[in-house]
């Protein structure tokens, strides 16, 4: 098992910026197998402005976009992609939302890798606040060019 990663080491591996950053620290990393990502969830989040006034609510989206990134760690943690270049989500199937996740939580995204190839991984993925899940789904992942 890896040393957890801070911000610096995540933005080291992900392209992502603010505001699309979704990852803040690394809690555990097992490469090939998964990884457990935090996110603490505020209310200076710009997309709480829209969603919705009066009853901030993470948007689904997002949620899915938070587990992608802990994934995209893991695959690059990993070195299961025999090249390197950007990873792409080409597929996202048996998505469930479970629960609003809301201003003060703290996300908990937890990837494990389901099968790999040369240039595609598989991962499933749960999210949890105070360990009730929020949202789970399998991610297809490609190795593409760098933009």
């Amino acid at each position: 098992m890896e040393t957890p990663y801070n911000i610096q080491k995540i933005m080291d591996i992900l392209p992502h910026r603010y505001p699309i950053l979704m990852i803040d620290k690394v809690l555990e990393l097992e490469p090939g197998k998964k990884i457990t990502a935090l996110k603490n969830v505020t209310i200076n989040e710009p997309f709480f402005h829209g969603h919705f006034p009066g009853k901030p609510i993470m948007p689904g989206a997002l949620l899915l976009e938070a587990m992608a990134q802990a994934g995209y760690v893991l695959a690059f943690a990993s070195s299961l992609l025999k090249e390197k270049g950007m990873i792409y989500i080409v597929g996202i199937d048996k998505v469930r939302f479970r629960r609003p996740v809301l201003p003060g939580d703290q996300l908990i995204s937890e990837m494990k890798i389901l099968k790999h190839r040369t240039k595609v991984v598989k991962m499933s993925g749960v999210a949890h606040v105070n360990e009730k899940k929020v949202a789970e789904a399998e991610f297809l992942a490609s190795l593409g060019e760098k933009l």
